[in-house]
């Protein structure tokens, strides 16, 4: 998370790939199995591939596997928070015209997640729940994320110029200190 390089994720750089060309389709047939695919297309990118077009190459295939999966009754199946979380993060990370609609879902997603986590756990998941609100307020107000527009090639509005020139990113947000279980 978080948008940088990992060190880890070159050696699943050929998963990656053959999700990406559907040699992975039968892992969808379970809930963890999605999940692992949605994982796979969704974050390990970002990791591989940080600032270029790459990063965000699968985001439409992920979010179709959250939509169907959803549909399908495979979130609901999961158990645990962590996995339900990570399997709808591309409703928050898939750029598009309904993306403002999937936020708000993402949002209330998390925030029913939230409420039902440990108190040790509660400070990651407000911050997650902040993060969530940051980038709602990013999508109300562009339409999109405007930091990938420079590595997107994409020409910025003037408004976006001023956010990019501030720099302060929601993905780029500390994490909370961790606290004693």
């Amino acid at each position: 998370m978080r948008g940088g390089a990992n060190a880890e994720l070159p050696r699943f750089a050929p998963v990656v790939e053959a999700a990406r060309g559907g040699q992975l389709a039968e892992w969808a047939g379970v809930p963890r199995g999605r999940l692992s695919l949605i994982l796979v297309l969704d974050q390990f990118p970002r990791g591989l591939f940080p600032g270029s077009p790459d990063a965000y190459a699968s985001d439409t295939q992920a979010l179709q596997l959250t939509e169907e999966g959803s549909r399908a009754g495979q979130y609901d199946a999961l158990t645990s928070p962590w996995e339900k979380f990570f399997f709808v993060l591309p409703l928050a990370h898939a750029e598009g015209p309904d993306h403002l609609r999937r936020m708000k879902l993402a949002l209330a997603l998390g925030e029913k997640l939230a409420a039902e986590a440990p108190p040790h756990l509660q400070p990651i998941y407000q911050f997650s729940l902040s993060q969530a609100n940051g980038h709602l307020e990013v999508i109300t107000r562009f339409g999109r994320f405007p930091h990938r527009n420079p590595i997107l090639g994409r020409a910025s509005t003037p408004e976006e110029l001023h956010y990019l020139e501030k720099g302060d990113f929601v993905y780029n947000r500390d994490l909370p200190e961790r606290s004693s279980p």
